[in-house]
């Protein structure tokens, strides 16, 4: 019975992160970083409410430490995909520019502090907080995983770009799998919040940053 509730408030919880989504990505530019922060403070509220993990968080000096150290191998993996995306998507430059150009939607110290504080903790409470431990409980900790990762995934479609569908699939993988192995929340939410202050601020990925 707990796992039957638990799936209900995952799928209430997807299907209301893909309206967002959609809202957040399809919505005027300029305005693209409070709406990232209002669907982040909706998602990970749900999630703070509806499922006990994300309430037991913790995140001390091991806790960053191993995060940074996950968002370094990460990293790695996204250096491979930005030269793979540029040479075999048709559309691999032109998706990659759009992703960096939301650099220029808002102050450089407002975009980390929004990733820090509410888009990065948000996502891991609530996609593998929530939804993936909901997943494992119903269907075993792999295709729990394995299921909760395509729905991260998932979710970007509505962006209609596709090397950052391919990217939120990838990383999505890379967390869930992390979860799934025994990782604990504290840990994902700082490898999360590194990477993405790494990746999208301090260090855009080689081709990127040539632009």
């Amino acid at each position: 019975m707990a796992a039957r509730s638990g799936i209900i408030r995952a799928v209430i919880g997807v299907a209301a992160a893909q309206a967002l989504f959609a809202a957040t990505f399809r919505g005027p530019r300029d305005r693209f970083w409070p709406r990232m922060t209002l669907t982040g403070l909706t998602l990970g509220g749900y999630a703070l409410v509806a499922a006990k993990e994300p309430r037991a968080t913790h995140i001390g000096v091991r806790e960053a430490a191993l995060g940074l150290a996950s968002a370094a191998a990460l990293y790695g993996t996204f250096q491979a995909g930005d030269r793979f995306a540029r040479r075999f998507v048709p559309s691999g430059a032109d998706d990659i520019a759009e992703i960096y150009a939301l650099r220029e939607a808002a102050p450089k110290e407002e975009i980390a502090l929004r990733l820090a504080t509410v888009i990065g903790p948000a996502e891991e409470l609530f996609w593998r907080g929530l939804v993936q431990s909901a997943l494992m409980r119903r269907f075993g900790r792999w295709r729990g995983a394995a299921v909760g990762a395509a729905a991260y995934g998932g979710v970007h479609i509505v962006t209609g770009n596709f090397t950052l569908f391919g990217a939120a699939g990838v990383a999505g993988a890379f967390w869930s799998t992390m979860y799934a192995a025994g990782a604990p929340m504290g840990v994902l939410i700082a490898s999360h919040v590194s990477w993405d202050i790494w990746i999208f601020l301090l260090a855009p990925t080689e081709g990127s940053a040539r632009r």
